[in-house]
């Protein structure tokens, strides 16, 4: 009989409690030195591997614990380092530097991880030279080895290492046969040092540009075959499928692949008799993205049948656990949706019951599990009916004409400023919060404090002369988490936080039920805002595709269907703001982009839906109010005819951490609408030149209409420090105010 083994591909870095987070922050702002830093992240990292070790895996990954980023660390591994910051030791600082800038260097970009709401730093490869830096890896596989825990190395594939890096004068294959030798090193010396196996993380070959790296790839697991035969390596592809009939004939140990995000192509690929007799397979069965438990049954029929096909297999997450909050352990949740969910432990738990039932034939936690899931299947949250087609999806008149009679209403300048909407989130925004919600502070203080926090802000901006105003969201945590506990349909838990960006963790919030609007949201702190001012304040909401996108979606109903339900309610607020007066309102979508499909067959139909549910949330205000929208860190070449077909008055796009490389996409493009281009980085702590905004500016007026240019910072402003923010803004005032005086002068 075959007996089932279990593995995990990657575990949250964050810790009980964000310490990990909190820990980096520290150093950060200087509290702690360095042996410090490395000594309290030693006994997270330990923490973490005798957490994963107690759920009787047969191998636990080593390597995805990282103080940043992983791709990033794998940029370190080979010396990948931007010209700008070359001639310094690899360290600590160097690796925090690059992730964040400092006062003399921008930062590298920033990126999503394919279709996730996690951000990798881009590799800038310039004049780099590649060698091998193994030290912080290993140290990590000789923790595990000092704590008896069987451990699997995890290491991010040269094919995707370099699909995903930017910049140099060599081409990407090129690139990869420069870390070939590298590669093989690393592998020899994790072969040494005892792993069970390297978990080499190739995610590209799931995705449509797997073919272009065909030929390269062969090549290189053929040379790693052929100079550390010894080494069993693992290639890992999840998110999506992959072309089994292309990875069954590389020479590794075994394949892993994703059996829940990959639309049942996997699945069918293996009974169609694809499946090499000699490799085994790492099957992720279990959903790695999503906070729902298994049913537990299906899973166990799934086994079966590639059990038929499979001789040698390994259970595991579809992805690593990375995407997922730590445990509910902590959580006080009702019950009845309790029982639904499994967030990382749980979902090792799951792994370690099918385990035992195939193993030992030892049902007892696979049968506690099925009944947990049979219950919470019989809830009735879905009763509510909607009315998707009599909601106008369209606005009245065209651009053209909607911005005279905006213009009329509003009386902008020329290249208009403003900012994203966030301002700083200080220790004294968030212990007002938190002492609101423990019930230390009654809600008249707590409101007063955000009225004065609002208050100021008006008057800062005024003072640096901004165009168009935010209230600053000092009442918001997040800006999917605070929409999620005022809608219905929605759960919000304590502690189910996840990592965005290196120190950055939200709380996504889970979509359990239906999903509708009972009272305004945002209208009491717009509208007290506007009344301090003459200027114009926006009214500040979060886009259906990005709540959806950036929470724990429901999958007992089609996606598109919560997508519209969640646009409904936005539309009601966006309704409630233009009724109180409100006469901008800017509905975010920064993970529009994020989430399209990895295959090109699907993304037709997910933009349209998309635009569709974006439109059912803004075209039903009048002509004269105006419409912004917000995206930041992505690529957008692809997508750039539906940011079109969203028909917003305004859109602004993160640009200062790509160099400016999106307004190549204008050039294929008429792009009619107001547009802004963020002209610094706010997620550095440097402040920029003017001379550097005024690059910045000009560089995109090459490509779009003058009258249609905003200018803003690339994202909301809530991590800086205020000093950093008003030197910040007063010099990107200062410049376009010189820009508009040229102007003048050339008139």
């Amino acid at each position: 009989m075959m007996t089932i083994k279990t593995a995990n591909l990657g575990f949250p870095r964050l810790g009980k409690d964000r310490v990990w987070k909190k820990t980096i922050e520290q150093y950060w702002s200087n509290e702690i030195d360095n042996h410090t830093l490395n000594t309290q992240l030693n006994v997270i990292h330990k923490d973490n591997l005798q957490v994963q070790a107690s759920y009787d895996l047969d191998s636990v990954p080593v390597g995805d614990f990282s103080l940043y980023d992983h791709i990033l660390d794998t940029a370190l591994l080979f010396n990948i380092i931007p010209e700008r910051f070359s001639g310094r030791p690899i360290d600590d600082d160097l690796l925090f530097d690059i992730a964040r800038g400092n006062k003399e260097n921008v930062a590298s970009a920033l990126l999503k991880w394919f279709n996730t709401n996690y951000h990798y730093i881009v590799p800038e490869w310039d004049t780099a030279t590649p060698q091998l830096n193994a030290d912080q890896l290993l140290r990590k596989v000789k923790l595990a080895k000092s704590l008896n825990i069987q451990s699997h190395a995890v290491v991010v594939g040269p094919v995707t290492f370099v699909a995903l890096s930017k910049g140099g004068s060599q081409s990407e294959e090129e690139k990869i046969q420069s870390l070939l030798p590298l590669y093989t090193e690393l592998f020899n010396v994790l072969n040494e040092q005892g792993v069970t196996y390297i978990q080499v993380d190739e995610p590209i070959l799931a995705t449509d540009k797997a073919e272009a790296y065909y030929d390269i790839t062969k090549t290189a697991y053929t040379h790693f075959n052929t100079h550390v035969p010894e080494a069993k390596l693992v290639i890992q592809t999840y998110f999506e499928r992959v072309n089994l009939s292309f990875v069954r004939d590389l020479p590794v140990y075994g394949l892993g692949l994703d059996f829940v995000h990959d639309h049942g192509f996997n699945l069918k690929q293996i009974e169609e008799e694809q499946w090499p007799s000699d490799k085994v397979l790492y099957a992720g069965i279990i959903d790695g993205r999503n906070v729902w438990a298994s049913d537990i049954e299906e899973r166990k029929n799934l086994v079966e049948k590639l059990q038929n096909y499979v001789k040698d297999i390994v259970l595991q997450p579809s992805a690593s656990l990375l995407h997922v909050p730590l445990s509910f352990e902590q959580e006080t949740i009702d019950e009845k949706i309790r029982e639904g969910l499994s967030f990382a432990t749980e979902k090792l738990n799951e792994l370690n019951a099918l385990k035992k039932l195939f193993n030992d034939n030892d049902d007892t936690l696979y049968n506690a599990l099925k009944e947990k899931y049979i219950r919470f299947s019989n809830q009735p949250f879905k009763q509510k009916t909607f009315d998707f087609d009599s909601v106008p999806a369209q606005r009245n008149t065209p651009f053209a004409e909607r911005k005279l009679k905006q213009q009329n209403r509003l009386h902008l300048p020329e290249l208009p400023t403003t900012t994203i909407g966030s301002f700083p989130q200080t220790k004294e925004v968030r212990k007002n919060r938190a002492d609101y919600r423990k019930g230390r502070k009654d809600q008249a203080a707590y409101e007063a404090f955000i009225e004065a926090e609002i208050k100021r802000w008006i008057e800062i901006q005024e003072r640096i002369g901004l165009d168009v105003f935010v209230h600053g969201e000092f009442e918001r945590n997040d800006m999917v988490e605070f929409f999620g506990e005022q809608l219905e349909g929605f759960l919000v838990t304590q502690y189910g936080w996840v990592q965005s960006y290196g120190s950055r963790a939200v709380k996504p919030p889970v979509i359990y039920g239906d999903v509708y609007w009972t009272k305004p949201l945002t209208v009491k702190e717009t509208v007290y805002a506007q009344s301090l001012t003459d200027k114009p304040v926006k009214g500040m909401l979060t886009g259906p595709v990005t709540i959806l996108n950036w929470s724990f979606e429901r999958v007992d109903i089609p996606k598109t269907e919560v997508q519209n339900q969640i646009a409904l309610a936005i539309r009601a607020e966006v309704e409630a703001l233009e009724t109180a007066g409100i006469k901008i309102i800017q509905v975010d979508e920064p993970a529009l982009r994020e989430g399209l499909p990895l295959h090109q067959s699907y993304h037709a139909q997910y933009l349209k839906d998309a635009v569709h549910s974006f439109k059912l949330a803004t075209s039903s205000v009048k002509d004269e109010t105006q419409i912004h929208t917000h995206m930041c860190y992505s690529q957008f070449g692809k997508i750039i005819h539906a940011i079109k077909a969203l028909d917003a008055d305004v859109i602004s796009i993160e640009t200062s951490r790509s160099h400016g490389d999106l307004i190549k996409d204008f050039e294929s493009i008429t792009y009619n609408l107001g547009i802004g281009l963020g002209v610094y980085d706010i997620h550095s702590p440097r402040i920029p030149t003017e001379e550097e905004i005024t690059t910045a500016i000009n560089r995109a007026l090459k490509e779009i209409d003058r009258s249609l240019f905003w200018v803003n910072p690339d994202c909301g402003l809530k991590t800086r420090k205020e000093e950093e923010v008003v030197a910040a803004l007063t010099t990107l005032v200062s410049a376009v105010q010189k820009l508009r005086n040229i102007q003048e002068v050339a008139v």
